[in-house]
């Protein structure tokens, strides 16, 4: 009997849970590639890091991928691919040059750690060759996506509430939303140079 109440209990909390948590779908317009979609910073709460390392490759000469959205706290491993030496800098994240950090320059075969406790967008570059570039989206809260080919983009499991979403784009100029959320919700982008 105590067995049956319980699962009663955890089947209804499961599903309490799962019916104040929707779906933000959309589409980012007006420039091509990937983009990046994210719902900012929510007052009074906070998120647990993410535990799982990431990594950005430096392979054939480019950062792989070039575009990486990862949570705020998460650890990035960088690593060199390349027969050459490489090196990992960023001059600010989002315009805070105090935000900036060089992490030298290392072989082949060999990567360096950095974990990301400042939200923002981080342009990653390599001093050892100037054409290399790429960049990393640390976003406050873990409800994030990138867009495919098309501009689509799902987040799924974001609590029914009103948010402010950004979106992202590399060479563009970023646009923020009052966004409501509540089930299967929509918000779409238009970006611009």
């Amino acid at each position: 009997m105590k067995r049956s109440a319980l699962l009663l209990l955890a089947a209804i909390t499961a599903f309490g849970t799962a019916a104040f948590a929707g779906t933000l779908h959309g589409k980012v317009s007006g420039v091509k590639g990937v983009s990046v979609v994210y719902v900012d910073t929510i007052a009074g709460k906070t998120f647990p890091a993410a535990t799982q390392h990431v990594t950005i490759d430096q392979k054939g000469l480019m950062f792989m991928p070039h575009i990486l959205a990862v949570q705020q706290g998460t650890t990035v491993e960088f690593l060199n691919s390349d027969s050459v030496a490489h090196n990992v800098f960023w001059p600010s994240i989002s315009g805070d040059k105090k935000l900036g950090h060089n992490m030298g320059t290392w072989p082949q075969g060999q990567h360096q750690s950095f974990k990301f406790d400042n939200p923002g967008i981080v342009p990653l570059l390599c001093n050892v060759h100037p054409d290399m570039s790429g960049y990393l989206i640390v976003s406050p809260t873990p409800y994030f996506a990138l867009t495919d080919k098309t501009g689509a983009f799902k987040i799924e499991n974001v609590p029914d509430g009103a948010y402010t979403v950004t979106a992202w784009n590399e060479g563009a100029k970023s646009k923020s939303s009052p966004v409501k959320v509540a089930g299967d919700s929509t918000a779409d982008f238009m970006l611009s140079k």
